[in-house]
């Protein structure tokens, strides 16, 4: 929530789309049909066309947010970042409190790792969202 809920409100008073939730699972593949759910997830607004309908989002989230949990094994946490670029995700954010980082992914080979005294931002997704890494280790 320290990271969701000030993105939630930037993308809300700029009009950028949409936060969304675990609750909220997208369809990023079909035959086999596949589904996913970020912990966080952006949606730009001209992605949403009218609002969501029922079912599953059709499409990966244009930002897809993944917080370690300490069951989480690593394998699993590279196995759903490159599910979602694959999926079409513009970046992922892997969120790891225990080293106080977040790994920011463009790409397989377009990585960056920031920490603790670093901001998160994304310009080219959330113009003029920006969140030091303090705030959300708490």
């Amino acid at each position: 929530m320290h990271l969701a809920a000030p993105m939630a409100m930037h993308v809300r008073q700029c009009r950028l789309g949409e936060v969304f939730g675990a609750q909220t699972s997208f369809q990023i593949a079909h035959n086999p049909d596949t589904v996913g759910a970020p912990d966080v997830a952006f949606v730009r607004a001209e992605r949403l066309g009218d609002g969501l309908g029922k079912g599953f989002f059709p499409g990966a989230p244009d930002l897809a947010v993944e917080v370690i949990s300490p069951h989480d094994r690593a394998s699993e946490v590279f196995g759903k970042v490159h599910q979602w670029l694959d999926a079409g995700c513009r970046a992922v954010w892997v969120v790891d409190s225990d080293t106080r980082t977040v790994t920011v992914y463009h790409s397989r080979r377009n990585v960056t790792i920031l920490r603790a005294r670093e901001s998160l931002s994304a310009d080219d997704l959330l113009p003029g969202f920006g969140l030091p890494l303090a705030e959300i280790s708490g």
